[in-house]
């Protein structure tokens, strides 16, 4: 297994080949549309399976499990970008629910999931800010603005802090209660703790999308066949409107 440095390396190349700086919070599900040949699928898969990657020669499909919290599917977007990457033999990776009894691979992938979307100096930093005025320990309040700024589950983040020594198992434990009413007492937005709405929780975007475009422009299919494959990658909304906000708004 590569160690943790090489891990924190491999992340922070992958943040660059992205456009993104090394340190700053990243909007994971809006960097993968700038890759080349990946299809993005949104769909509940259950309480067992977090995220699949399914490679060919020709493209990637990585699918997320949108029945998760949004922290959670951002820590398995990630994660799969592992094995887009640098998981050279498999063509195909299902990836279970949880952070313990996993494979070697499973393991570098959640350690690079952790590292891309929360850079060792970045969380250095913010950690410190928190530990002002000689507090030693860090308290939940501080739990949640540190999962709040880097948009990551609170699971995510006790097994961060704990592997990089800055937190107890004891006190993780006590704070894996009453996550979604802690961050809304401080006057967080909840939504990092809640999975997608049933009404946008089957999506796909990015090179299929864009692959159905194409060959409706250039007249190789019918209108009728390009609105059965969005439909069947669950885009009715391209086929027909979507006017749920009230229409759109230009500003």
């Amino acid at each position: 297994m590569l160690d943790r440095m090489m891990l924190s390396n491999r992340a922070t190349d992958i943040r660059r080949r992205l456009g993104e700086d090394s340190d700053s919070p990243i909007d994971v599900f809006a960097l993968v549309h700038s890759i080349d040949g990946l299809t993005l699928v949104l769909y509940p898969l259950g309480g067992s399976i977090s995220g699949v990657c399914l490679k060919t020669d020709a493209s990637v499909v990585i699918a997320v499990n949108s029945g998760m919290s949004y922290g959670r599917q951002r820590f398995t977007l990630a994660h799969e970008l592992y094995h887009y990457y640098f998981d050279e033999g498999a063509t195909s990776t299902i990836c279970p629910v949880g952070f313990g009894n996993k494979t070697d691979e499973e393991k570098e992938a959640d350690m690079f999931a952790s590292y891309l979307l929360m850079p060792q100096a970045a969380l250095y930093r913010k950690i410190q800010e928190a530990k002002h005025s000689a507090k030693e320990r860090l308290t939940a309040a501080d739990v949640v603005m540190l999962e709040q700024h880097f948009g990551v589950s609170r699971q995510a983040m006790l097994v961060r802090l704990q592997k990089d020594n800055e937190m107890c198992a004891a006190d993780a434990q006590e704070m894996q209660q009453h996550v979604m009413l802690s961050a809304a007492r401080l006057g967080y937005d909840i939504s990092l703790y809640k999975p997608t709405p049933d009404d946008k929780n089957r999506r796909t975007y990015g090179h299929y999308i864009r692959q159905a475009e194409n060959l409706l422009q250039a007249d190789v299919v019918s209108t009728g066949k390009y609105e059965q494959w969005l439909l069947e990658a669950f885009r009715d909304d391209v086929v027909f409107g979507d006017d749920s906000d009230g229409g759109e708004v230009v500003d």
